[in-house]
């Protein structure tokens, strides 16, 4: 369209110009923006700031020339935007001290695309200003990183800003919350919102889903009830997801029922997947198996391959087999090649972090941290007099007995546990980060250790979170 005598004209412009600003974002295509952008510049003799901030395609994982170029020959403009912790602002800082408020912002999108959520945050915390992208991008970064501190900061940050009120972004950092595997802060934050959506409900049941916690999921869905909100389909994706949590297979039924008999919500792929999940989950794989003649027959596919799935947890091999071959008669690339389990890979820098407030820990394997080896022998004698016994099958070396139960003793999780009991306040909760799925002994042993201790042990390995409290797990030791 450029190349042509095309113009876009009027009031359509701004739309047409962002749109191939955000098309371009996210590729390398960095000399056509430019080049859109200089086009549009010859169109037209100002550029407004709401149509400035869509040019941070150009902070690309460089320095901030080309981004901050823009923005600084449009200080004429003199947008009136947000700031906040004025008294904060440092004239000196090179980000804050002569850029106008468009300026940093989009030398924060900048570092944010560079992966520096950290320094992000502490420019936001020095005075500068933050508009509503720069949160959402925070936000959705603090989640995914599982950082609880920098996401608090954030959301006090937040708070002081005129989008403090906003629906969208207190429903991503309910979200946040909950990838952070804290749902008190989630639930407090849910009930302080003066204005809320089905959205806001739909993730802080997710969130308790999410982490272990379902019962309380089911019990915010009744509260929604109560308040006359009417439940659609996503309600009741979470429901299920929540049920499943929860152990709750007839209450996961009965929802099922109601969903079209009160509610007149015709069932999709996620809700026939939702209840096969509740009784999968639950070890209830023939009632599983006949569900699937419910399933329509455009979702039978998705439905036998979740069923394969739980049968190979579950070690039902003949259900496995039967599933498979179901699945191979309607698609041949379904057949699996790799039937014999193989060993897992060695991973040379298994990672644990060991998270505490406003401080994180990281250790490799390969570095044995000291401290905690004694705080952990004296651990392994209290565990045995609870009831502990070693399960020795999740060694795979050819061993003696002996031998794999010392092994198992110090693996990576328990060393951080053990450091973390004796480098933290009595009673504080525990955040241990794992790069690897918890194997089954560590996942009994460190039941019987939060109860002996006295403390929740959260920890978060490749396939979710763990709360172990009170000698139980969160995850009703299915993972």
């Amino acid at each position: 369209m450029m190349a042509s005598p095309v113009y876009p004209q009027h009031a359509g412009n701004t739309a047409i110009f962002s749109s191939t600003y955000r098309s371009l974002f996210t590729s390398q295509l960095l000399r056509s923006s430019y080049l859109s952008h200089r086009f549009e510049n010859a169109s037209f003799s100002s550029l407004k700031p709401d149509k400035l901030n869509t040019l941070c395609s150009y902070a690309t994982p460089k320095p901030l020339s080309s981004s901050t170029k823009v923005y600084r020959r449009q200080r004429h403009n003199k947008p009136q935007e947000h700031k906040f912790g004025e008294k904060n602002r440092n004239e000196n800082d090179p980000l804050l001290g002569s850029t106008s408020n468009v300026d940093v912002n989009v030398d924060l999108m900048s570092l944010w695309k560079e992966g520096k959520v950290k320094e992000v945050i502490e420019c936001m915390g020095r005075g500068a200003f933050a508009d509503y992208g720069v949160f959402v991008t925070v936000f959705d970064s603090c989640g995914s990183l599982k950082s609880l501190e920098m996401g608090k900061k954030a959301h006090e940050f937040l708070r002081r800003s005129p989008f403090a009120g906003d629906v969208e972004l207190n429903n991503q950092l309910i979200d946040m919350y909950g990838k952070c595997e804290s749902m008190r802060d989630a639930r407090r934050l849910f009930d302080r919102m003066s204005d809320k959506n089905m959205d806001s409900w739909h993730l802080l049941i997710n969130g308790y889903a999410a982490n272990g916690e379902g019962d309380n999921g089911l019990l915010l869905f009744e509260g929604m009830k109560r308040q006359g909100l009417q439940p659609n389909g996503e309600t009741f994706v979470s429901i299920f997801a929540a049920c499943s949590s929860a152990g709750a297979v007839d209450e996961g039924l009965l929802y099922f029922e109601s969903m079209t008999d009160e509610y007149g919500i015709v069932p999709g792929v996620n809700h026939y997947l939702g209840i096969i999940h509740i009784l999968g989950t639950a070890g209830y794989l023939y009632e599983a198996e006949k569900f699937v003649d419910r399933v329509p027959s455009e979702f039978t596919v998705q439905a036998w391959r979740a069923i394969r799935n739980y049968a190979r947890i579950h070690g039902d091999v003949e259900l496995e087999d039967h599933v498979e071959e179901l699945l191979v008669a309607v698609n041949p690339s379904e057949t699996n090649g790799n039937k014999i389990p193989l060993p897992p890979r060695k991973n040379y820098s298994e990672i644990n972090m060991l998270e505490e407030k406003n401080k994180i820990d990281e250790y490799r394997c390969m570095e044995p941290y000291k401290v905690g080896y004694d705080k952990l022998k004296g651990l392994n004698g209290q565990m045995r007099e609870a009831g502990y016994v070693p399960d020795t099958r999740y060694v795979l070396h050819d061993i003696d007995e002996e031998a794999k139960e010392q092994a198992l003793q110090y693996h990576s999780e328990r060393l951080a546990i053990a450091y973390g009991l004796i480098s933290t306040p009595a009673r504080q909760t525990l955040r241990i980060m794992k790069n690897l799925r918890i194997c089954g002994d560590c996942h009994n042993a460190i039941k019987v250790m939060s109860e002996i201790v006295g403390r929740e042990l959260i920890v978060r390995d490749n396939k979710r979170f763990h709360h172990f409290k009170d000698g139980k797990c969160s995850c009703g030791d299915y993972w």
